[in-house]
């Protein structure tokens, strides 16, 4: 029942869009009570929703027309993001829309950052997920450029994230999906799995227990669509999720090796 009416109020508040993210308060509602968030206004809800997805499409766009052109690989990489997130033909045309929005010349990404920030900023988790989704996007064709990384810094910097830490939110993107894709070798998955989870060789076993068990509460999916996170955005984070715990399992077997 609460399906239909977010639908209906969704619809009412933010037409399409308001509608794909709608259909989803009620179990939104029931995930936010365990987090001892009941009661929320529903419209309040999608109006946080609607902002992260318009955000994300905004500023893929950008991201992908930083070098002065969107790649086949980009444009691949939206689709398939698209395809995860189920979309119908309506809202899969208002999202290209966004996305070409955003891909526009001189496309100034600032008032979206207000609006996200206005809305969404309250969240260190929202905004990580969001330079999360374009990280993983500036790296689809297996690097970031120049232009690429110019528009990560304006976008982190907004965020509160300084070079350094966008640095390592890099890095531990680019090393979990090493891990999905397969591409850590015996030689370096143990250095790939620490960078994964932020710390160091040198670490403690509670320093490492301790990154971990943070990650994995930053992408537990009642967490993030608590705080505005679409339920079907909520795949990327599940991927994320995985490769950091086959990342942990990896360190913990060799360390306890070690101290046999």
């Amino acid at each position: 029942m609460f399906r239909i009416l977010g639908a209906i109020a969704g619809y009412f508040a933010l037409g399409f869009f308001g509608i794909f993210i709608g259909y989803f308060i009620g179990s939104i509602l029931d995930r936010m009570r365990m987090l001892g968030a009941a009661g929320m206004n529903p419209f309040t809800a999608v109006r946080r929703q609607s902002v992260f997805l318009e955000t994300v499409f905004v500023l893929m766009g950008a991201l992908a027309k930083s070098d002065g052109r969107v790649s086949e690989t980009e444009i691949s990489h939206v689709e398939q993001f698209m395809q995860k997130l189920r979309m119908d033909a309506q809202h899969r045309l208002k999202a290209i829309e966004l996305f070409k929005q955003g891909a526009k010349v001189d496309y100034d990404v600032h008032p979206q950052l207000n609006e996200f920030i206005a809305v969404c900023g309250y969240s260190d988790n929202l905004k990580e997920m969001l330079l999360v989704y374009l990280v993983i996007l500036g790296l689809s064709d297996g690097q970031l450029n120049t232009n690429e990384r110019g528009i990560l810094e304006i976008i982190a910097n907004r965020l509160g994230y300084g070079a350094d830490a966008l640095d390592q939110l890099i890095d531990m993107v680019m090393n979990r999906a090493h891990f999905a894709s397969g591409q850590a070798t015996s030689e370096n998955a143990l250095e790939d799995a620490y960078k994964a989870l932020g710390v160091e060789k040198t670490s403690s076993d509670e320093e490492v227990k301790r990154a971990y068990r943070k990650l994995m509460s930053q992408y537990h999916p009642d967490k993030l669509m608590g705080q505005g996170v679409p339920e079907d955005m909520i795949a990327v984070a599940t991927e994320q999720a995985k490769e950091i715990q086959t990342a942990y399992d990896l360190i913990k077997k060799n360390r306890d090796k070690v101290h046999k």
